[in-house]
């Protein structure tokens, strides 16, 4: 790999469009100290988390990218380091990243929404998405276009046809120390759009930041804490019904779908709950416990065991597969989800 001197890497030989995100070892930054360092963080084994503070990403990004987050499906990647990344080069990447696009393109490769559509790419910066102070800011990149037919029309709006965004929002303290200068910490991208893009996309990143891609799974440890933070959480003045998706292992598959009302919902997690401030794993089990017994009284089905595959809160949607919608997100509830 070389780095000309405008800091964006370049394959030695001709780049070849993977059929999806590959991941890969990164030769600049071995991934067993960052698997060492997740490895002392307590984050990944929290025995108490805070109550996230009710501050909407509305409230803390342009309302117009702030719109562009919400009520949409996204699927969830984890990003190891990024090498040379640097924030003052947006403009030249968007450059680069619409050349590699149009190239694709001209070898044929089927892009959705079409071969008639001018596509360009475009980086900007998401400081609102930040949980502290020491977060890297986060990234947005977009693929838009307009069809040759409009291109001639002032005043025609370009389509969006593929959404991304980096983030680093409670980053681990214990991978932060470990990271040289020279590598940007961004460790989630969120995708919508085709998967067409998503390769395109996530191999030029890549190739020019020497960084390797996984799709990453929410365990159902905490999707269960995800629950316990948003109990009671309000939207717009209410108070939505949780909604809880557990997967039985029968063959043929089966899910079990759990419906629980707003106002039952907060009156046991209060009786649960000791402090408003923060919430022990004690009392996340307790309350899937009560949801059991309850269940098992009326039904007579153990659901401790099936698996918690999705949950909808207040907040958000977020399924084990990776998968999460938001609806009104405060940026402290990211912790919980990713």
């Amino acid at each position: 790999m070389q780095t000309p001197t405008d800091g964006v890497s370049t394959p030695k030989s001709k780049s070849v469009l993977r059929s999806s995100i590959a991941p890969y070892q990164s030769s600049r930054y071995p991934l067993g100290s960052l698997t060492s360092a997740r490895r002392r963080s307590s984050y990944r084994l929290a025995s108490k988390r805070r109550v996230p503070q009710s501050t909407p990403i509305q409230e803390t990004l342009d309302p117009q990218k702030a719109a562009l987050l919400l009520q949409k499906q996204w699927t969830i990647y984890s990003v190891t380091p990024m090498y040379n990344f640097s924030y003052d080069k947006l403009k030249e990447y968007s450059k680069h990243l619409s050349a590699t696009i149009a190239a694709e393109k001209q070898k044929g490769v089927a892009v959705d929404p079409g071969s008639d559509f001018n596509l360009k790419a475009n980086f900007s910066c998401l400081p609102g998405l930040k949980g502290k102070e020491r977060d890297p800011t986060a990234i947005l990149v977009q693929i838009t276009g307009k069809s040759q037919s409009q291109l001639s029309k002032s005043g025609t709006e370009e389509r969006i046809v593929w959404t991304g965004w980096f983030c680093g929002t409670y980053t681990e303290e214990d991978i932060l120390e470990v990271l040289p200068e020279t590598f940007t910490c961004l460790p989630l991208f969120l995708i919508n759009g085709s998967e067409s893009f998503t390769a395109i996309v996530g191999t030029w990143f890549q190739q020019a930041f020497d960084c390797c891609f996984g799709k990453l799974v929410i365990r159902s440890h905490d999707l269960r804490w995800l629950v316990a933070m948003c109990a009671g959480y309000e939207v717009h003045g209410h108070v939505p019904t949780t909604e809880l998706v557990f997967s039985v292992p029968v063959e043929p598959h089966m899910d079990i779908s759990l419906a629980i009302h707003p106002e039952d919902f907060k009156t046991l997690w209060n009786d649960i709950q000791k402090s408003k401030d923060e919430v022990m794993v004690e009392e996340v089990e307790h309350l899937f416990q009560c949801l059991y017994s309850h269940f098992f009284r009326h039904f007579k089905i153990h659901l401790s065991t099936t698996q918690l595959v999705k949950v909808t809160v207040a907040v958000v949607s977020a399924h084990c597969d990776g998968k999460v919608k938001v609806s009104f997100l405060p940026c402290e509830l990211c912790k919980c989800i990713f």
